[in-house]
């Protein structure tokens, strides 16, 4: 079922808006529940945009999968992207 609220969000903001709430989603329930025909093209733009979403493996029914949450990464991850790609990286350009 794809929640309908109108011309208000879009289907990524109101993406964000539940994983900002801390809620996780798999691919399959971004598409039923968002209505995003591919839940990996919203989620990398989410990355570009700064949000750091995380991809954890998980077992639904039996079945592998990647759940995807809001997450704020540790020391040591910064400490990596800084050293390979440099403190620009965490620069937003208006």
């Amino acid at each position: 079922m794809v929640v309908n609220y109108g011309d208000i969000m879009s289907k990524q903001e109101l993406l964000l808006t539940h994983l900002n709430k801390g809620k996780t989603f798999t691919a399959k329930q971004i598409k039923s529940s968002f209505g995003i025909a591919h839940p990996a093209s919203t989620i990398r733009n989410l990355r570009e945009q700064g949000y750091c979403v995380y991809s954890n493996p998980a077992v639904v029914n039996g079945t592998e999968v990647v759940k995807y949450r809001i997450g704020r990464p540790t020391r040591a991850m910064v400490a990596i992207a800084n050293r390979y790609a440099g403190s620009s990286v965490f620069t937003r350009t208006v």
